[in-house]
Order: structure tokens, then C-alpha cells, then sequence
């Protein structure tokens, strides 16, 4: 008996080698090193919120039995975790199950695309790649093949310099006031008559004279004139004639001032004769009622020579002698503009109103009065008492959110950006702000949605969106949105999009003595090969902020470097 169960022992034994022997998953598992695989990008990258890879690979001739499927997972290995990618299916020419055929004879290829959500950790990691074949109902597990590393985060450097904009006072500090008054002349005569002098505009400028000499805001800034002859008789004399009445004209205002004790510097008037009058007479007969005035503007558009113009209108017999009358006369003038130069309150006379009396100041005094102010606080006291006082302006509420987002108070600074749009709907700089409360509560659409309403706001519209490109992973979107401007978010837009050169980007910004700044320059450094670059910027970046050793030594940015001695030296 006992021989037979030995038998019997035997021939199962037998068997089950047998069995093992026909099992072409043994074989696959003992060839497993002939499979190529390649992993893109290596190292893998975070792009938006997702980390993508494309994993390829082949198998060589009779390998892959008929019968056989196999799945084949990417995962991603971070610590003490991990995360598996969407797996890819393969089968034999006569395999039942789904996936990718590959044939035994040739050999085949396949490749796969997938992606996951990123998660934080993911930077210090790597991407094996897990087999199982199956065969009838039997599995077996090939050995993970390591195929990348990852995982490159640099877009998590974007910094959240996201910028409001305030509604800019209209404020200035001074105004110029125009007062013209004309002076007439007889035919052929420069001389001003004392009857022009007692005309109602000249005694009408007189009369300001006296509030404009005691008003410590006015100025006399200077006198103009433009002095004309009518188009008749000859041009040399006409345009002598024309200098000879600007500059009576100026001693005879001048003359005024003087008896007002004005003082008078030196170049105060700027004379000008202007010759014959051609453009003045054909506006004057437009809007005359001369019976004939289609006729002459005929032949004011058609000579250009004003000797012809004037022989061709005293053809014209009678209706020559009205516009002699009622035209010509008042072409001999002299118009003189008096410039008088308002001043406005000054700045310090604006910060003792804030003080006492700050309500005696108009809207445009007052939203000038917070600039004058480096404390936050004052300003934010200001823009209130503009919401307050002038409640209709849009600017007071819009400013004060400014404060607030400057202090991070988002819930305060949408309460006022809200504000602001109920008084001015649509205003392209509160849709603007309103973006950034959005941004920066983590609303990117919306964000994006105010900043599209926001055009014509203003630069700070294109840079914001910048942030979100960044953060999506839109790069070459980012690039753009940063065109011509310096800061660490351009560079880094730059870097992320393909340009290493990003140094001029970094220096020439407000950012450039940022730790991180040097850092940005240093992962450039890298993906340019530029060794030295790397280095010496790495250095200055954990110079300045300690912390950035330990993060570059998990940064897939300097993977190639780890056994750099440079590199050990800067980040240990």
C-alpha cells in the first residue's frame, strides 16, 4: 500500500511540472527583461491639477502567447503611498479578452496615455510600471519595472501676486482758464481805437482783474494773440498789416494789466500775425445771409491764389460792396486770449482739511488726499468718508477694497467691490477686482469670467490672468499674458513654456532679490545644462532662505544633478 501511494505521489508531481511546463506565463515572466518600455515625460509632471504620462514600449517575437492577456498599470509611488494610472490592456491573437492585440510571431508595440489628479507628496516619487498576465485562469505577477521619476511642480511656484486697481482721482493741481476778447481794426490801420478798449468783452476782462490780483490761487500766466488782415489789397502788405495789429495789440493789453498792477514777466506775450484771413471770410459767408455767398465759396474752392480769389469776387459787382460791409470789417482783428492759471489747494493744505474739515473737499481733492498717505489705516479712513460723503461715486467702495485685499480680508474687499458695481455696473476695474476676490478664493472660472469683462482696465487685467494660464497649465497662454512685463510669474510663465533664457525677466522685476527668484533661475539653470547657472543661483536661493535645501533635494528639476558635487554642496 504504501508503495502505491508513493507511485501515486510521484505521477502528480510529474504532472504538475507537466502543467507548469505548458504554462506560457512562466515564459514571459522568464523573458521579462526583453520588453522595452519608455516613459514621457521623465520625469513626469504636474500639469494644471493632473499629472499626464504616455507610456510605450514592445515586445519581441514570440513572446506574447496567443492565448494570453495582460494588464499593464503605471503607478506612481510616493512614500508611503501610492497611486495607480488608468491600466492598459493587451491579448493574444486568440485571447477572449478585450485589450490591444499584440501577435506571438512579430512581436508588437503598444502605447498608452493617462493621467491622475495630483496630489501633494507627488514631487519626490517614482513610476513603476506593474504586469499581470493571465492565462486560463491563471495570473501571474512580472517583477514592477521602474520606468521615471517625478514629479516636476515647478508651476506651483506661481506667486498669487494678483493686483486690484484702484479708481484713479482726476485730481490736478492746477487749471488753465481762457478769456478772450477781440479788438477791431479800420481798413489798412494797425492803431487800436479808444472805442475797441471800452467795448463790452474788454470791460468785461477788466472787471475780473481786481478778484484775480487779491485770489492767491490765480495766476496770469500769459496773453496770446492771433492778429488778421481781411483778404483785400496786396498779400506783403496784408501780412505786415497782420503783425503790426498783433503787436499794438499786445501793448494795449498790456497796458491794462499795467494800470491794474498786474506784474508782467518778460515773454508774457506771444503776438502772431496770421496774414490775409481766407479760412475766416469762407466760414463768415457760410453763415451770412448774402444772396451771392454760394457763388463765392465757389471760388474760394476753386483758386488757391488769393490775388485771383479777390479779383474774381469784385467781379461779382454788387454783392461785393455787402460782403465789404458786412464780411471784411470784422476780418481785421486782433483776438487776444488772457490765460489765467487756477491752482488748486496744495498738498498740504488738503492734509489739514482731512484733519478739520474734510468734507469741504470735492471728490477728486479727496480721493487725492489718500495718496498723500503711506499709512493704510489713514487711507482707509479716507476712502470711507469718500463712500460716505460722495455715496454715488463708485471709488470710494472700489478703493477701500483695495485696502482690503491688500490686507487679506477678501470677505471685507468683496463687500466693497460689490458695492462698487451697483453704483457703476460693469465697470471694467471692479470686474477686475471682483476677479481677484474669485481667484483667490479658489473660483478660477469665475475669475476668468470678470477678467474677460474687465478690458480696457488696465495691464493688471492680463497678468491676472496669467496666474489662472499658470495654474491650469496653460503656459504659452501665460507667456502671452506676460508679454513685456518683468516679474517672477512672467519668468516663470516663460520657463514653464520652453524658454530657459528667463534671466533678464527675473533682474529687471521687482521680484529679483527673492529667494526664490534665484531659485527659478537655478531650475533654468538646469534644464539648460548650464551647470555653473545652477549652481551659483542655487546657492544664493538657500542663502536666503534655508528651506529651499531640503526642497531641492526632492526636486525633480535637479534629478540629473543629485550626485553633483556642487549640488551636495549647495543644498546640504
Amino acid at each position: 500500500m504504501k508503495n502505491r501511494n508513493s507511485k501515486l505521489l510521484s505521477l502528480v508531481a510529474v504532472a504538475s511540472i507537466i502543467l507548469m511546463a505548458c504554462n506560457p506565463l512562466n515564459k514571459m515572466v522568464k523573458r521579462q527583461g526583453e520588453v522595452n518600455y519608455e516613459l514621457t515625460p521623465n520625469p513626469v509632471e504636474m500639469h494644471g491639477d493632473t499629472v499626464a504620462i504616455t507610456f510605450s514600449g514592445s515586445f519581441p517575437e514570440k513572446y506574447f502567447n496567443k492565448k494570453v492577456s495582460a494588464t499593464i498599470t503605471p503607478v506612481l509611488v510616493y512614500g508611503e503611498n501610492s497611486e495607480s494610472f488608468e491600466p492598459l490592456k493587451l491579448k493574444g491573437e486568440v485571447s477572449e479578452a478585450e485589450g490591444t492585440v499584440i501577435k506571438y510571431e512579430a512581436g508588437g508595440s503598444f502605447s498608452h496615455a493617462t493621467q491622475i489628479p495630483y496630489k501633494d507628496g507627488m514631487e519626490d516619487a517614482i513610476v513603476e510600471l506593474r504586469v499581470t498576465g493571465e492565462y486560463k485562469t491563471k495570473t501571474k505577477d512580472l517583477d514592477p519595472r521602474k520606468v521615471g521619476d517625478g514629479t516636476i511642480i515647478t508651476p506651483k511656484l506661481v506667486m498669487s501676486s494678483d493686483k486690484a486697481i484702484m479708481g484713479a482721482d482726476k485730481f490736478v493741481k492746477s487749471t488753465l482758464e481762457n478769456n478772450n476778447v477781440e479788438i477791431h481794426y479800420l481798413v489798412s490801420s494797425a492803431s487800436v481805437r479808444g472805442s475797441e478798449m471800452n467795448d463790452s468783452d474788454i470791460k468785461e476782462l477788466k472787471a475780473k482783474f481786481k478778484g484775480w490780483n487779491e485770489d492767491p490761487k490765480m495766476e496770469f500766466n500769459g496773453l496770446s494773440i492771433s492778429a488778421y488782415a481781411s483778404p483785400e489789397g496786396e498779400l506783403s502788405k496784408n501780412e505786415n498789416l497782420a503783425n503790426e495789429r498783433a503787436a499794438s495789440a499786445a501793448k494795449s493789453i498790456e497796458g491794462l494789466l499795467k494800470r491794474a498792477k498786474v506784474e508782467i514777466p518778460e515773454g508774457f506775450s506771444t503776438p502772431a500775425g496770421k496774414g490775409e484771413d481766407w479760412n475766416g471770410f469762407k466760414t463768415m459767408m457760410q453763415a451770412s445771409d448774402i444772396a451771392d455767398k454760394e457763388l463765392i465759396i465757389r471760388v474760394l474752392e476753386t483758386y488757391t491764389d488769393g490775388t485771383k480769389r479777390e479779383e474774381e469776387i469784385k467781379n461779382i459787382g454788387k454783392t461785393y460792396t455787402e460782403v465789404s460791409k458786412k464780411i471784411l470789417p470784422q476780418l481785421r482783428r486782433s483776438q487776444c486770449n488772457l490765460v489765467m492759471k487756477h491752482h488748486n489747494l496744495t498738498d498740504d493744505e488738503i492734509k489739514a482739511l482731512v484733519d478739520t474739515k474734510i468734507d469741504s473737499l470735492d471728490v477728486e481733492q479727496m480721493l487725492y488726499a489718500a495718496t498723500l498717505y503711506t499709512d493704510l489705516a489713514k487711507k482707509e479712513s479716507i476712502y470711507k468718508s469718500v463712500s460716505s460723503i460722495h455715496s454715488a461715486d463708485w471709488r470710494g467702495p472700489n478703493n477701500l477694497g483695495f485696502i482690503y485685499v491688500s490686507q487679506n480680508k477678501l470677505a471685507d474687499a468683496k463687500t466693497e467691490f460689490d458695492k462698487a458695481n451697483g453704483l457703476s455696473a460693469n465697470n471694467a476695474i471692479v470686474q477686475n477686482n471682483l476677479g481677484v476676490i474669485a481667484r483667490l478664493n479658489g473660483d478660477l472660472d469665475a475669475a476668468m469670467e470678470f477678467y474677460n469683462n474687465a478690458s480696457g482696465a488696465g495691464k493688471e487685467v492680463a497678468q491676472n490672468k496669467g496666474i489662472i494660464n499658470i495654474i491650469k497649465g496653460d503656459y504659452s497662454s501665460a507667456k502671452s499674458n506676460y508679454s513685456g512685463v518683468n516679474s517672477f510669474n512672467a519668468a516663470l510663465a516663460n520657463l514653464l513654456d520652453g524658454n530657459n533664457s528667463i534671466g533678464a525677466i527675473v533682474d529687471g522685476s521687482d521680484d529679483k532679490d527673492e529667494a526664490l527668484s534665484y531659485y527659478l533661475k537655478a531650475v533654468a539653470g538646469a534644464r539648460a545644462g548650464d551647470n555653473d547657472m545652477m549652481i551659483n543661483n542655487l546657492k544664493s536661493a538657500t542663502s536666503k532662505d534655508a528651506s529651499l535645501k531640503a526642497k531641492a533635494k526632492t526636486d525633480a528639476e535637479f534629478i540629473k544633478s543629485r550626485e553633483n558635487a556642487d549640488f551636495q554642496s549647495a543644498v546640504n
